[in-house]
């Protein structure tokens, strides 16, 4: 029977009629989807059309508008019909009786009603007073009657809409909120409520009146796809259980995806996230926009009148290379070319989450459409600015969600595809298996100044759940994939191993710590076996804890803590003696010797910049090494002051230190004097290097005191403030007096900042402790210092003096 034939069953037959073609359009097997849904609204328009017909015999002036989500012709198989009789207010007694014949053949069927009577002015001022009921008029559309009513009330109410929009709209986004904190974000449930969670049908509803007020628009890409996929989801649910409900219990997801002929409830599931993620993605970008239009609106008057006319350009402030920040958003600078910048995703990412700004639309998309592939293994700047992307807190969440909706995640790390949108079956878990890696390393970025690596934590931390949606043990086929990853993103194989262990293991210490008996030593030395070492012991319990916090509230507790801090206490017990060589004793290289010899004979210091390289993770090198960086060889007269006076030199010309190391150096036999030589890689914040010369010059007037580096360090803070982005762990400083028996070991972890080594050298002098060496690294956004520091004398650092020390840099660090 064909849709005409249903519809005229329909009216020959009044609501039994009625009934027998409905039932017979929703067991169709052929039609599901859109078509159904639409065929599904005109039966009903046919049937409630020959109602009014027969019960509007000789009266004018009214007529029957469908509004919601019947407005839209969207009606699923247990939708409620939203239904307003309109009338002119002339024959108030006819319109009461049409709209009993209207209303009680509806009630009959046992179909749901959501009805009104009204007249265009009280629409109107409903409307005005209710949005609920605002949003459903403007989907309103006619069924029956006068037409001509109908279409000067819908071009009344969107006139209206769109006066109203800076009022109203703020308006709309408090009770899309408030909704989303009642319910829930729908890609994340496991019950989800289909209309009512965040990212369902009711957003993407918001987001077409969005549209209607001409203020702002949504991102149509793949919107109405996954508006489509909600609904044909919301059809089958109906379908199987014979309510009307919206909520996708666990006991009829089987169910449901058999409706829809799906392979089972997980795929089910992955489909309803990944629409609602795109629709949740829409969402924050388009009441960005909103917010962005409406401040506008509200400025530009007041700088019209103070600028006599016209519009200021909106102000552009640097971030990174080829990135900057506009109008509270991060896009690309003019001059940036993403087709040949393969690292700008990543740095742009990375600039966006530590301000804490989103990713503008515009840039995320021009950069899925132009950029090129990163190479493999990838350079060592792409390999720093995921980092730091990933140790940004809870602003790499937005940032990362950007990248993932536009394709560019995967494109980068293409294993994620796997675990993309994937459902977690457990109660414990609130979230879906990709997100779940983001959040552990949004905590994981809370421990960077507790471990070493930070940097292996953090890609860790991404990547330990990474072997689910694999067949067996995902931690055994997380280990392969991690290995994979880890050496495609540029580290070398040691990390490589410390990366694949904490992945293979990232389980181990909590379900021993929880499930054996720590008293037996077969127990710790098992997993000293497995371990490994002390610094992957640090990073392993760092893990630990992020991943149970990113699990859910269950799963971490302060019992657990306390078994697990033991069983590394008893583990690093067994571990303990593999004491690290001492720093000093490191043979110079030929270079380093001539520098140092030059630097005596001058008295004065001398230095070298030249490009520094490394064979890719896992090769031996080549004709074609991968540049790094610039390396800057200095050799300096012994001295007081020295490293204070580097720090600020090459933080005044806007170099930021990636790793450097400050050591004495033993001359040969028969030279005099001695030689402090410094080891670093730098690289430009923005543009080209400064030249030699001019360091060398800058560098000699620090150290004859003719240079004020502070001050020259404060004018330029001051003339351009940083931008209060990422709250950063506070710095954490600690001794170690076991770690060297020449000199005491201070070690600083901090967030990386321009004369951040400079303030750390001063506090150190200021402390009249001589550096003997120094052993710096910059790992994404962290840094992670250790200085071997002695008394005038030379000897180690008594105790309480250490502490002090300690204790005064950390406060300077904190200030």
């Amino acid at each position: 029977m064909t849709g005409t034939d249903v519809q005229k069953e329909a009216e020959d037959s009044g609501p039994s009629g009625y009934a027998a073609a409905r039932l017979r359009l929703l067991t169709e097997e052929a039609r599901s989807g859109p078509p159904r849904r639409a065929a599904l609204a005109d039966l009903t328009d046919e049937w409630l059309s020959g109602l009014f017909a027969a019960g509007a015999e000789g009266l004018r002036g009214a007529s029957l508008v469908a509004v919601g989500g019947y407005g839209r012709g969207e009606l699923s198989p247990r939708s409620d019909l939203d239904l307003l009789l309109l009338h002119d207010g002339t024959d108030t007694k006819a319109v009461a009786a049409l709209a009993d014949r209207l209303w009680y053949p509806v009630w009959d069927l046992g179909l749901d009603l959501d009805h009104s009577v009204r007249t265009p002015a009280e629409a109107r001022k409903t409307a005005g007073e209710d949005l609920k009921v605002q949003l459903g008029l403007l989907d309103a559309r006619h069924i029956a009657g006068d037409l001509g009513l109908t279409a000067s009330l819908r071009t009344a109410v969107l006139a209206d809409w769109r006066n109203q929009a800076p009022k109203r709209l703020p308006e709309l986004q408090e009770l899309c909120a408030e909704r989303a904190e009642r319910q829930g974000e729908l890609q994340y449930l496991l019950e989800p409520d289909l209309k009512e969670a965040r990212g369902g049908l009711r957003d993407a509803t918001a987001l077409r009146a969005v549209a209607a007020s001409w203020l702002a628009d949504a991102p149509r890409e793949g919107l109405a796809d996954a508006r489509r996929r909600l609904l044909d989801v919301r059809d089958a649910l109906h379908l199987t259980t014979g309510r009307a409900t919206d909520r996708l219990a666990l006991q009829e997801q089987d169910q449901v995806a058999a409706e829809l002929g799906l392979l089972d409830a997980d795929t089910l599931l992955r489909q309803v996230y990944e629409a609602a993620r795109l629709i949740s993605y829409a969402s924050d970008v388009t009441w960005r926009e909103v917010g962005r239009v409406l401040r506008s609106r509200a400025v530009r008057p007041r700088l019209r009148a103070m600028l006599g006319g016209g519009k200021p350009a909106g102000e552009r402030s640097p971030l990174a290379e080829g990135v900057v920040e506009q109008d509270g958003e991060v896009v690309l600078a003019r001059a940036a070319r993403p087709e040949r910048d393969p690292v700008l995703p990543l740095r742009a990412a990375a600039a966006a989450a530590q301000a804490g700004l989103p990713l503008s639309l515009h840039a995320v998309r021009r950069l899925a459409a132009t950029v090129r592939p990163v190479p493999t293994p990838w350079p060592a700047e792409a390999r720093e600015q995921l980092v730091t992307l990933l140790g940004s807190g809870h602003p790499t969440i937005e940032v990362w969600e950007a990248l993932e909706a536009e394709g560019l995640i995967t494109r980068l790390l293409p294993d994620w595809e796997r675990v993309r949108c994937r459902p977690q079956r457990n109660a414990v878990h609130l979230w879906t298996v990709d997100r779940h890696l983001i959040e552990t390393a949004v905590q994981a970025s809370e421990f960077t100044r507790q471990v070493s690596r930070p940097d292996l934590l953090l890609v860790a931390a991404l990547l330990h759940d990474i072997g689910k949606g694999w067949p067996g043990d995902h931690s055994v086929a997380g280990e392969i994939i991690a290995k994979d990853v880890a050496a495609r993103i540029g580290f070398d194989r040691h990390d490589v191993a410390v990366i694949a262990t904490l992945v293979r293991h990232h389980l181990l210490l909590i379900d021993t710590a929880t499930r054996r008996d720590l008293e037996d030593p077969a127990t710790v030395r098992s997993v000293a076996e497995a371990v490994g070492s002390q610094g992957t012991l640090e990073l392993l319990h760092a893990l630990t804890e992020a991943d149970a916090l990113a699990t859910g509230p269950a799963a971490w507790s302060s019992w657990r803590g306390s078994l697990v801090a033991d069983l590394v206490k008893r583990v690093s017990a067994v571990l303990a003696g593999d004491a690290p060589d001492d720093p000093e004793e490191a043979a110079p290289t030929a270079e380093q010797e001539r520098l140092a010899l030059e630097a005596v004979a001058t008295g004065s210091p001398v230095l070298s910049l030249r490009a520094q390289t490394e064979p890719p993770a896992g090769q031996e090198p080549s004709g074609d090494p991968e540049p790094l960086g610039v390396e800057l060889l200095i050799a300096v007269p012994d001295q007081p002051g020295v490293l204070p006076a580097v720090a600020g030199v090459l933080a005044m010309h806007r170099l930021t230190v990636r790793t450097a190391e400050l050591r004495s150096l033993h001359l040969p036999d028969g030279v005099d004097g001695s030689v402090l030589l410094l080891d670093w890689r730098v690289a430009a914040e923005y543009g080209s290097l400064p030249q030699a010369a001019r360091l060398r010059a800058d560098l000699v007037r620090a150290l004859d005191g003719s240079l004020d580096i502070a001050g020259r360090l404060a004018e330029r803070d001051a003339a351009y403030p940083r931008r209060r982005g990422v709250v950063a762990p506070a710095a954490r400083v600690s001794v170690h007096p076991a770690a060297s028996r020449l000199a005491t070991v201070i070690e600083v972890r901090s967030q990386d900042a321009p004369g951040l080594l400079f303030r750390i050298g001063r506090a150190l002098e200021d402390a009249s402790v001589r550096v003997r060496s120094a052993h710096v690294s910059t790992l994404g956004a962290n840094a992670v210092d250790a200085f071997y520091v002695t008394g005038p004398k030379g000897a180690p650092l008594p105790g309480d003096e250490a502490a002090s020390v300690a204790r005064k840099l950390e406060e300077t660090l904190r200030g």
